[in-house]
């Protein structure tokens, strides 16, 4: 029975990790599945780019062709007779062809930068998800610390509550108060019971997402130790903002889509050059059909040279796709704009709401003081028979949250400084 138990207490063990928040992050963005699914995207980038680059290299052909010839019929211009001419049966073809494309307005350069920027935006979409990633689990890993801080403060109300169980008992014992005064204490415990139990519920709960999030095993149990000043606190919006402008992905990405549809009006442009190519070819085919008797013999040949060609419905079609493609600028330069913008509100409505998480925790610790000395004097006036259970009773209700509220106060404070960092791409 003692192996057993020793067996099962080994399997269920659960491994804890100590983890700040910059290490949940580096572990999200390494093993994070929605981050693996983003590289692949600029994998397939990185690879159409080697595609675009082929169009430099020549264009090689070769063809064989293995026919049977039937015999020819030779007929009248009346169609009042017809002769057959007996031909040689096996037909046969070869021909190996080459070209080399040497101008097109820079159409394959242009269109190699093109592959460029569309990896740059795989890559910045990769880094937009990773700050999404990082937010998600931190804000997870924050809610497991709120939960830890709030267990603690549950716990500890019970430890007092339990003391105030014993004192009332005494009392009872002494015939001092009724029955109904141990039920109320014996009830204020259970409730708090009841809230541990809870809290501890719902910390499995993301702990197990977190795990799954950030590459670890389910039963691996994190253990915050994220300091909770923040250093920051100083600076001003100003400074966001400036630093979104610069450092935000999507602010980034609206100017590569910008440069993208520059881009694509220089493609277009290209169709107004004629296109130049070299080219050059060898063929040999059997039988020699343009004589009379059919020579059963390979006519070989072979030849290089220039080709030069203009495709004249360019003089009416470029002029509308290029007014596409400066509409396609117009939207892009407005697309970056309305980024900015949006930015902007999200940077300050962060900033905002981190100072005021500041303020508010400042505000809770107070509270908390207050709260605590009220405690202290009504269970001084409880003791000495001054005060009755209900009141005692009320004032640990308002300990218990205003230290629930300090605990959540400081976190708060932690999330917003992160969500403002998140705000400005550079979490």
């Amino acid at each position: 029975m003692f192996f057993f138990s020793v067996l099962i207490n080994n399997v269920f063990a659960q491994e804890i990790k100590e983890l700040n928040a910059a290490q949940v992050a580096e572990l999200a963005v390494e093993n994070h599945q929605q981050l693996k699914v983003s590289e692949k995207n600029i994998e397939a980038a990185k690879q159409q780019i080697q595609v675009t680059k082929l169009e430099k290299l020549p264009n090689i052909e070769v063809s064989t062709k293995q026919f049977y010839l039937g015999n020819a019929l030779l007929i009248d211009k009346d169609f009042s007779s017809s002769e057959s001419i007996e031909l040689p049966h096996y037909g046969a073809s070869y021909a190996l062809e080459a070209s080399q494309l040497l101008f097109k307005g820079g159409l394959v350069n242009k269109s190699i930068e093109l592959a460029g920027i569309k990896e740059q935006l795989a890559e910045l979409d990769l880094e937009n998800d990773q700050q999404a990633v990082k937010f998600l689990v931190i804000s997870n890993y924050l809610d497991i610390y709120k939960l830890i801080n709030q267990e603690k403060v549950f716990q500890n109300n019970k430890d007092l509550a339990v003391q105030r169980l014993k004192n009332i008992q005494k009392f009872y014992d002494q015939g001092m108060i009724t029955r109904n005064e141990v039920i109320r204490a014996e009830l204020a415990i259970k409730s708090l019971d009841q809230g541990i139990l809870t809290l501890n519920n719902n910390k499995k709960i993301l702990n197990y997402n977190l795990d799954l999030a950030i590459g670890f095993p389910e039963n691996v149990e994190i253990k915050p130790t994220e300091n909770l000043a923040v250093d920051e606190k100083g600076i001003d919006k100003d400074y966001y903002i400036n630093l979104s402008h610069t450092s935000h992905p999507l602010v980034k990405t609206a100017r590569a889509n910008n440069e993208l549809a520059n881009k694509n009006l220089e493609i277009i442009n290209t169709e107004k050059s004629p296109t130049i190519a070299a080219f050059g070819g060898y063929s040999s085919q059997k039988p020699i059909m343009n004589t009379m008797p059919v020579i059963n013999s390979y006519l070989n040949g072979w030849q290089v040279g220039l080709s030069l060609s203009y495709s004249l419905d360019n003089l009416y079609k470029a002029k509308k796709k290029e007014q596409v493609g400066e509409i396609a600028i117009s939207k892009a330069n407005e697309v970056e704009k309305l980024t900015l913008q949006n930015i902007d509100m999200a940077v300050n409505a962060a900033y905002v709401k981190y100072q005021e998480a500041i303020d508010q925790a400042e505000i809770m610790k107070e509270s908390q003081k207050l709260a605590d000395e009220n405690y202290k004097i009504t269970e001084a006036k409880y003791l000495n028979q001054l005060a009755v259970q209900t009141e005692m009773i009320d004032a640990q209700n308002q300990k218990l949250q205003a230290e629930l509220d300090y605990a959540n106060a400081e976190i708060t404070v932690l999330y917003q400084y992160y969500n403002l960092l998140k705000s400005t791409g550079t979490l």
